[in-house]
């Protein structure tokens, strides 16, 4: 079996057998496939597709590339969510409290921030104290004492994907379907779920801009679930806008811990319930999604989810005290208002804009290695489809350093569209896979 006897098969249209995907992940990842022939085999991919075996099999193949996650000693169904990424998107530190608040074994791994969209991991480091590395023995016996863990990925946790996405990001073959597929799903199973909810986010400030595209990789991923034995269902949901009123580690954990106050009724809290519900069918906690959702609207607002967060942040090493007094979280030194320059109604957002400007204010990485401000990041003060008087706040700039301010200012203009008329109101979720 040759490299070069593989990309030809691929380039031609024809299908690769499992044995053959999995020669070109294992030789790539030991390093005798060089670079420039993995390349060629992603822009043959790109081209040509897979079909569903094919992507199964190589799922399969980047998710044994390294350590498989064995979750089986946590008792009771583990059920992951995922989202393929957007702004202001604090759901997983809602959600991890509140599912386990309900009973049922929370045990995630997540992953940093790099470019407009946040990272779970930076967020939590913003909390004083917090580890997000823990050994495998410690991180399952506090999943099996409180319901809950949240930790940074594995370094050893599916390379083939790490090797493989550095070079898409190189070559022009990042929006690949199978690609995309492949990198999420290997990611997930290595990491040891029973079942597996997803959110593939469409709009301005996700990386699938149109909801054609959205639910073709929602059907593809969820495809990849029931070909490996892993129940999987997605919801395609509005990244059109910020999901949350927050962008930045400090400010987003902030309104997390204001949503779990019950102090916060929006988007966050309505996707929460509803992804939350999900997670619960599937772990067979509940029989129906109503009854989930009244189940964790009620755990929000007695205040036992804010409980079951505090007891998690207090068993990785941090401050339990920042879920009473979010003070606590690193705060930036300068603050800069922008206003409305008209009046009108909002009439889109656009939240990758907003994403970079925060990125440029230091509260995001433009590549692995750069280092992020804690404290700094943009507050949203309106929505979409909300009538404005000119004057009125729009956003808040939290800043440490003048320079950065005056870039993040020169993205901001465009962000807000207003229109004389009022704007119908979009759904939050357009449908279930």
């Amino acid at each position: 079996m040759r490299a070069i006897d593989l990309i030809v098969k691929k380039r031609n249209g024809e299908v690769l057998r499992k044995e053959e995907i999995e020669y070109f992940i294992r030789n790539y990842v030991e390093g005798v496939i060089p670079d420039y022939q993995m390349a060629a085999l992603c822009m043959a991919i790109y081209f040509q597709g897979m079909n569903a075996d094919e992507v199964a099999d190589l799922t399969m193949a980047m998710a044994r590339s390294g350590e498989m996650v064995d979750l089986s000693p946590i008792q009771g169904i583990k059920v992951d969510k995922h989202s393929t990424g957007g702004v202001a998107d604090t759901a997983t530190l809602v959600l991890g409290p509140l599912v386990a608040a309900a009973g049922v074994p929370v045990a995630k791994m997540s992953g940093r921030g790099l470019g407009h969209t946040g990272g779970t991991i930076d967020k939590l480091e913003s909390i004083p104290g917090f580890r997000t590395t823990l050994s495998r023995e410690a991180f399952i016996r506090q999943v099996n004492e409180i319901k809950l863990a949240v930790v940074g990925q594995s370094g050893n946790l599916v390379p083939a994907d790490k090797k493989i996405y550095a070079l898409r990001d190189v070559t022009g073959t990042v929006p690949s379907l199978p690609l995309i597929a492949s990198s999420i799903m290997s990611k997930k199973i290595a990491a040891g779920a029973d079942k597996i909810v997803l959110d593939v986010k469409t709009g301005s400030g996700a990386f699938m801009k149109n909801k054609e595209d959205a639910f073709k990789l929602a059907r593809v991923m969820v495809k990849i679930g029931a070909e490996v034995g892993k129940q999987t269902i997605a919801l395609v949901t509005n990244m059109d806008q910020p999901l949350g009123t927050a962008i930045g580690n400090a400010l987003e954990m902030e309104e997390a811990i204001l949503t779990l106050q019950g102090k916060n009724q929006g988007d966050l809290r309505a996707l929460c319930l509803d992804t939350g519900a999900q997670m619960l069918m599937l772990a067979h906690r509940v029989k129906k999604i109503e009854e989930g959702q009244e189940l964790l609207t009620k755990l929000l607002d007695s205040g036992a989810a804010l409980e079951k967060f505090a007891d998690m942040i207090e068993a990785q090493g941090g401050d339990r005290n920042v879920v009473e007094n979010p003070a606590l979280l690193p705060q930036a030194n300068n603050r800069q208002q922008i206003k409305a320059n008209r009046d009108g109604f909002i009439a889109s957002i656009n939240a990758e804009m907003l994403g970079i400007a925060a990125m440029t204010l230091g509260a995001g990485r433009e590549h692995k290695e750069a280092k992020i401000d804690l404290a700094v990041g943009i507050k949203i003060h309106v929505r979409k489809g909300e009538r404005v008087h000119e004057g009125q706040p729009l956003l808040t700039l939290f800043y440490n350093e003048q320079e950065k301010m005056e870039q993040a200012l020169k993205i901001l203009p465009p962000v807000f569209q207003f229109s004389e008329n009022p704007i119908e109101p979009e759904p939050l979720i357009y449908g279930l896979v």
